[in-house]
């Protein structure tokens, strides 16, 4: 029996995310609307996994649902889905907070891994772009201490070389994301817990699911 799976689509000219909003870290992107939510179901196998690790079930077959569609920017354009939802302003419990975050720390353990086996040089793109493995890395690190800022927690940038500081770090962020909140954004500043909790959980999958599609 299939499941409902609720969807939001951010939609620029150039780009398309498909968002799933119960399920952090799975959105993928497309040309268009439906290429976009194209390619999140194929994407289902990888994401399952992921899911496993948090200790949680994926349903084996989903009815998509959209319930709300963005306006895109150049942060959509650019590969990034930049908007939180209307539904990211739900409550959250603590029940639900805890499986969220859950969702992130087994995202950042998949990347980890996937870093852990792949080789320093990656196989370059057709125009011969993208960050090798370590560059890959450090931007991920980079990445997670600025989403840190966005939820309240201000701590200096670890060395992506430097785990007990980034153990650290994560551990902060998970420990905001385990509170349940009322669905206004953290700290006073832009993310509810839902849109932090995707967009953390979606920017480690996104490059690890890339270090294995550029792996020889």
């Amino acid at each position: 029996m299939s499941e409902r799976l609720t969807i939001a689509l951010e939609s620029s000219p150039r780009k398309a995310f498909a968002e799933a909003l119960e399920w952090p870290g799975w959105a993928r992107a497309g040309k268009t609307d439906d290429l976009a939510i194209e390619a999140l179901l194929a994407y289902a196998p990888r994401y399952e996994p992921v899911v496993r690790a948090a200790g949680l079930r994926l349903p084996g077959s989903f009815d998509v649902d959209v319930v709300e569609r963005l306006d895109g920017s150049a942060g959509t354009e650019f590969g990034v889905p930049s908007h939180p939802t209307k539904a990211d302003t739900r409550a959250v419990d603590a029940a639900e907070a805890k499986r969220l975050a859950s969702i992130v720390e087994a995202s950042w353990t998949t990347f980890d891994k996937v870093v852990a086996g792949a080789p320093a040089e990656l196989r370059k793109g057709p125009r011969g772009g993208g960050r090798d493995r370590d560059t890959m890395a450090c931007h991920v690190t980079g990445a997670d201490w600025y989403y840190a800022r966005e939820i309240g927690i201000k701590v200096k940038e670890p060395a992506w070389t430097d785990r007990p500081a980034i153990e650290a770090l994560r551990a902060a962020v998970l420990e905001v994301l385990r509170q349940p909140s009322d669905g206004s954004p953290l700290a006073g500043r832009r993310w509810p817990a839902r849109y932090a909790a995707r967009r953390i959980a979606w920017h480690a999958l996104d490059h690890a699911w890339e270090i294995e599609d550029r792996s020889e």
